[in-house]
């Protein structure tokens, strides 16, 4: 199944980031640390140009830490990004933040110019908090749901930097079938979009080859099953998940199982790797050859 959520306020707020890109020094686009792929915009490498960018790892704590090691690694071989890694209760990091910024932009570091940053991100990903702390007073709405930011805003932090702030955006087609499924995982994607059961199957199989302990250990089971499928009913046993007839209750216990991940009860989860992703990508090109082979076959098709 195809995860795809594009409310109409992103839309706009997509063209409104295009607009203004022009006039800012630099970017600041805030990640999941569990998903630093998936949770980055697929646009901002064509928009940005030669840009300066700081990819911020944000709930870093949720994330495994030697997979961030990994990610800020690999982002940090493109020329101009710059890594910083924070935990989404993290406060004392902002003047960090500040020195980056004057370090990518050296020409204004003593001006009284400010820097001028757009900062944009995935919704639920922590970035209205990130603005509260830098700005030292609550600016911005915070929620633990997509979509609660909906409007741009300026905000003047330290006397050094501007901040035009965005709505969290994500992008009309989500063609890695995987990254859909792991920003739902995460709560990127209202739950409106997709099955809960669909998408706690695809966290129970990556969690089976790539966390098996962090599942026996939260649910206290012996073994790890065969398939994903009898794995969630094992699960939905284990925690009293049974309808009538002793049916396990897979909707339940896909909510227990999301809730649970999501706020790290399972441990420090990282859902991506560097070489995962580059897989899924030749294959996001292969569907995109295929598709277009079959568009010109039908042109052929037509005009025959």
């Amino acid at each position: 199944m195809a995860i795809q959520w594009f409310p109409g306020h992103m839309h706009k707020a997509g063209l409104e980031m295009k607009k203004i890109l022009p006039q800012m020094d630099l970017i600041i686009e805030v990640l999941d640390a569990r998903l630093p792929y998936s949770s980055s915009n697929p646009m901002l490498a064509t928009l940005r140009g030669d840009k300066p960018c700081i990819k911020i790892l944000n709930k870093a704590d949720l994330a495994d830490p030697e997979l961030t090691v990994i990610w800020q690694q690999h982002l940090e071989q493109e020329q101009g990004i710059k890594t910083l890694v924070l935990s989404a209760n993290e406060t004392s990091r902002g003047k960090e933040l500040i020195a980056l910024c004057q370090k990518l932009i050296p020409n204004k570091a003593n001006s009284v110019k400010k820097i001028q940053a757009l900062i944009m991100g995935i919704p639920n990903v922590g970035k209205s908090t990130l603005i509260n702390a830098l700005a030292g007073r609550l600016i911005a709405k915070t929620g633990n749901e997509p979509a609660v930011t909906k409007v741009q805003q300026r905000i003047i932090v330290d006397d050094v930097v501007v901040l035009h702030d965005t709505p969290g955006v994500l992008w009309p087609n989500l063609e890695n079938h995987d990254s859909g499924y792991r920003l739902a995982i995460t709560h990127a994607i209202k739950e409106t979009a997709f099955e809960n059961p669909d998408i706690a199957l695809y966290a129970v199989k990556y969690l089976m080859q790539f966390y098996p302990e962090a599942l026996k250990s939260r649910f206290n089971i012996d073994g790890i099953a065969d398939n994903e499928q009898v794995m969630l009913e094992n699960l939905a046993r284990k925690r009293g998940c049974i309808k009538a007839g002793g049916v396990a209750d897979i909707e339940r216990i896909s909510k227990i199982l999301l809730t649970e991940l999501r706020s790290g009860q399972l441990g420090r989860l990282t859902l991506e790797t560097p070489e995962m992703t580059e897989r899924e990508w030749l294959l996001v090109l292969r569907r995109r050859e295929e598709k277009a082979a079959k568009k010109a076959a039908r042109k052929t098709k037509t005009k025959r």
